[in-house]
Formats: structure tokens, C-alpha cells, sequence
């Protein structure tokens, strides 16, 4: 038998690939995340599936679970939001898998802040602007952070920043990014991309805290911070398409 662990992407059912979805309905066990991933992603499993949501569960007990499906020569579907590579606590999942010896996948999904950009209509690598985007998140309750990992060295860059689990960290980020981007630079808070009631609050790390709390949101939220998500912007165009820049694929007159 085989564990999948299957990227769900950010919580619409069409945002699963093509494999994803297949995976899903071929497996007899099925193990969601039902705090991230809605109901409707799982719902292609197989009939008579055994579907189970983990959030209220423990890694020992997820892990039985995978254990007795292995005694029953039974595919398991373990279904984690986005993409499983970035913050998909799998590495943990791995490691007692490759120490029972039971094989496994890992099936890439879109990442929240893919499906963000594209709702928002977004492109978040902006020519001159912002040509790389950090994703990281915040300790609060979770797992600390490494040492140098900190929102004040990646503000140094400048560039797009897209925040995991900081929503309830808005004042402490504000008071590591403002010194570097400034209080007027702007921030995209995303709620739930791709489920039903998703929402986007827009605003500057000046007053981005105060709408959040007006909207009540404090949790299942990933925020979007750098000048490349300005409505606006005086940039020059890509070079890809420049009739005066040449690559192998194109050719042309060379400009005097």
C-alpha cells in the first residue's frame, strides 16, 4: 500500500489537480484535515470509504490509522490544505513511515497564496518592483521560529512577503515592518481563499489591524504585505516580450 499525501489547495474543489482528485477517489481510506480542507474536497472518495476528519486528532492516532489500513493492503489519501511541502507538517508523518517501511507520495497542491493572487487579479512579481515573494509565518502558539528566520531580516529585502498564521500578530507586525516598508505600504489579508465565504481586506500596515478586528476574522487568514500589491504602478515592462531582447525561441532585428 501507498500513503498520498494529497495537496488540496486552498479549499475550492476545482483547484484540485487532475491526480489529486483521482488519488482521492481510488483510495479506500481517506484522512482530511476538516479544519482547512471543506468536506466537498473529499467528497469524491470511493463509496464505503473510510473518511475520517484529523483535526480533532493526535499524531500517534493518525498514524494508527495508517497503520491498520498498511495490515490491510489499503491505498490511504492523506489530504492536507494547499500545497503538503509548506506547512503541511508531513515531515513528522514521514518519518514514522519510513520507519514502519510503508511507502508513500507526496501530490503537490496550489499554495493560499497562489489562489490569492489569482482571486485578487494580482501579479505579485512586479518588474523593478518586487521580483521575489518570502513565505513565512509567525511562532505565536506554534512552533518557534529559527534563528534568523524573523519578519525584520526579511523585511530588509523589501519584496513581497506572504505571512502564515500571523493573523493574530497584527501589532507585532506592524512594528517589524513599518520601520522597512513604511506605514502606508500596502497589505492584502486573505480569508478563506477558495471556500464559499472568502474575503479580502485591503488596507497599509498603518490601518490593516483595525479593519481585521472590524471583520471579526482571527484565524484561517494569510496576509499579503509589499509594494507590488499597490492598485497602481509606474513600472517598466517585462523583458520577456521585448521585440529588442532576444532568446532562442525568438529572433529579430537587433536595436542600433
Amino acid at each position: 500500500m501507498t500513503v498520498f499525501f494529497v495537496g488540496a489547495g486552498p479549499g475550492d474543489p476545482e483547484l484540485l489537480t487532475l491526480k489529486a482528485a483521482r488519488i482521492i477517489a481510488s483510495c479506500p481510506v481517506c484522512l482530511y484535515a476538516g479544519s482547512l480542507v471543506p468536506e466537498a474536497v473529499v467528497d469524491g472518495a470511493p463509496e464505503g470509504a473510510r473518511v475520517m476528519d484529523t483535526a480533532p486528532m493526535t499524531l500517534d492516532e493518525t498514524h494508527a490509522e495508517i497503520l491498520a489500513a498498511h495490515q490491510r493492503g489499503e491505498d490511504v489519501a492523506r489530504v492536507h490544505s494547499g500545497d503538503p511541502s509548506l506547512y503541511g507538517a508531513i515531515a513528522e508523518q514521514i518519518r514514522r513511515l519510513k520507519a514502519d517501511g510503508i511507502d508513500y507520495q507526496i501530490i503537490p497542491g496550489v499554495p493560499a497564496y497562489v489562489a490569492a493572487a489569482a482571486a485578487l487579479g494580482q501579479e505579485l512579481t512586479i518588474p523593478q518592483i518586487a521580483q521575489s515573494i518570502v513565505l513565512t509565518r509567525v511562532s505565536m502558539k506554534s512552533t518557534s521560529m529559527p534563528a534568523g528566520e524573523t519578519l525584520d531580516n526579511f523585511a530588509r529585502s523589501g519584496t513581497t512577503l506572504a505571512i502564515h498564521l500571523g493573523i493574530r500578530a497584527l501589532r507585532e507586525i506592524e512594528r517589524a515592518l513599518i520601520p522597512h516598508y513604511g506605514a502606508e505600504c500596502p497589505v492584502v489579508v486573505a480569508y478563506r481563499v477558495g471556500w464559499p465565504d472568502q474575503a479580502f481586506i485591503k488596507g497599509t500596515l498603518g490601518d490593516i489591524r483595525l479593519k481585521v478586528r472590524a471583520a471579526k476574522i482571527t484565524r484561517t487568514a494569510l496576509i499579503l504585505v509589499g509594494p507590488a500589491l499597490a492598485e497602481a504602478h509606474d513600472f517598466v515592462d517585462s523583458a520577456l516580450y521585448d521585440p529588442t531582447k532576444f532568446h532562442v525561441l525568438r529572433t529579430g532585428v537587433e536595436s542600433s
